[in-house]
């Protein structure tokens, strides 16, 4: 895939409709990489013009700051500042809840002012528009999938029904877990937890989680967060239904339907 980057078009002249902020999981790790080929993906197929920032992107400084070090969180959001604003960038659309709430929530008082939008509710703009047509009878059609609410995206941002409604486009069966929405359980990765040992106790909240969602009877749990992502596989995993039960990101979903 050629995924065309900020300096790439700022050479030439010209600007993207969007910058696609990737983050580092969906930059570093395998299953997340997945996940932004497929939105990459949809935005050739739509023919939405994109960039990204490519190795001028650094994280976000989410896990430090919920870690607890302000200082170097400041540091690398002023620096990331610095890229975006010198580039003049006035739209962003992540795949990450992480990104999109340190970006939109937290980057305006350092001096990062931007129109931030997160994947699910881009994409949910796209099929509303027509410009995302879904075929008929795609291969998710009658398929049992449960939605896990990405605690960032939920109750920190209110964004309950973007998702919904993009999955409701699939022609899939939506159940719901007995916990959502705003009464949705973590997925156990959130506030920089994804990069520590957990603390002791009875039960590790992704096998939790991950139980709720297989006890549904779907055979797809959509996420909307490459940590709910990891966690929730886990925990299909240790379930052993891995055969029987796939985590797919709602990107991934709707780039396999197009």
């Amino acid at each position: 895939m050629h995924v065309p980057t900020m300096a790439e078009l700022s050479v030439n002249g010209e600007s993207p409709e969007i910058l696609f902020w990737v983050g580092c999981a969906g930059s570093f790790d395998q299953r997340a990489q997945k996940i932004t080929k497929a939105f990459a993906t949809i935005l050739d197929k739509v023919g939405i013009k994109y960039a990204i920032l490519g190795k001028e992107e650094m994280c976000t400084g989410d896990p430090v700051r919920r870690a607890g070090n302000e200082f170097l969180f400041q540091m690398m959001a002023y620096q990331n500042i610095q890229v975006l604003n010198n580039y003049g960038i006035k739209k962003i659309v992540t795949a990450c809840p992480h990104c999109f709430n340190t970006l939109k929530n937290e980057y305006p008082e350092l001096g990062g002012n931007y129109e931030v939008i997160h994947h699910t509710s881009f994409l949910q703009q796209l099929i509303n528009e027509g410009k995302i047509k879904m075929q008929g009878g795609g291969s998710f059609k009658g398929k049992k999938i449960t939605y896990h609410d990405s605690c960032y995206l939920g109750r920190a941002n209110d964004i309950y029904e973007a998702p919904r409604k993009v999955l409701e486009a699939l022609d899939a069966e939506l159940i719901e877990m007995k916990r959502c929405r705003s009464n949705g359980l973590c997925c156990g990765a959130g506030g920089a937890q994804m990069f520590k040992e957990e603390e002791k106790g009875t039960t590790r909240i992704n096998i939790e989680r991950g139980k709720e969602a297989i006890d549904t009877g779907a055979s797809i749990i959509a996420s909307a967060c490459p940590f709910c992502n990891t966690m929730m596989t886990d925990g299909v995993k240790l379930a052993e239904k891995e055969d029987s039960v796939k985590v797919l990101d709602i990107a991934e979903l709707v780039a396999a339907n197009l």
